[in-house]
C-alpha cells in the first residue's frame, strides 16, 4: 500500500513534477546553448565537462561508462571530439594496446572560459541558501547522478 499523502504534500508533489520537468527542459536548452556556442553537439559538451573531471586520460571505453553511451557512440563522440580538436588520442605508454584520449588544454581551456563567463549567474543563485539547504541541494544532486545512471542503463537494455 503506497503511503499516506497528506494534502500539501500531495499539492508539492504535483508542482515538482511540473517544475522539474521546466528545469530538465531549461538545463538542456542552456546545454544546447552552450554547445551551440562553441560549435559543439550537446553530448560532446557534457562528455568534455565529465572529462574535465577524470584526473588522467581514459580510454574510449571509460568515455562509455561515462557518459552512458555504447562503445561504438562513445567512438563516434570522441571522433567528433578529435576532428574539433578538444581532444586527441594516444597509446598508452605501459600499455601500447590501450589508446588513451586525452583533452587539449589550450582547447578545454576555451571551453572552460565560457563557463566561466556564466558562473557568476550560479554563484548568486546559491548565494541565497545556506549552509543546509546547500547541503540538502547537493545531497539532491548525488542521488539524481545515481538515479539518472541507473536509468540510463535501464533505457539501453530495453527495460523501460
Amino acid at each position: 500500500m503506497p503511503p499516506k499523502q497528506f494534502p500539501r504534500r500531495s499539492a508539492l508533489l504535483a508542482e515538482m513534477s511540473v517544475v522539474s520537468r521546466r528545469y530538465m527542459a531549461a538545463y538542456a536548452l542552456f546545454n544546447q546553448a552552450v554547445a551551440d556556442r562553441l560549435g559543439l553537439h550537446p553530448t560532446d559538451l557534457q562528455c568534455l565537462n565529465l572529462l574535465s573531471l577524470e584526473a588522467a586520460p581514459v580510454t574510449t571505453g571509460r568515455v562509455a561508462e561515462l557518459t552512458g553511451l555504447t562503445t561504438g557512440s562513445a567512438t563516434r563522440l570522441v571522433d567528433r571530439l578529435v576532428r574539433a580538436g578538444y581532444v586527441t588520442r594516444a597509446r598508452d605508454t605501459v600499455d601500447r594496446r590501450r589508446v588513451l584520449v586525452a583533452a587539449v588544454p589550450e582547447r578545454m581551456a576555451e571551453f572552460g572560459a565560457v563557463w566561466k563567463r556564466l558562473n557568476g549567474g550560479w554563484d548568486a543563485l546559491f548565494d541565497a541558501y545556506d549552509d543546509d539547504e546547500v547541503a540538502l541541494l547537493l545531497g539532491h544532486m548525488r542521488r539524481t547522478v545515481e538515479l539518472s545512471t541507473t536509468q540510463i542503463a535501464r533505457l539501453r537494455e530495453g527495460d523501460a
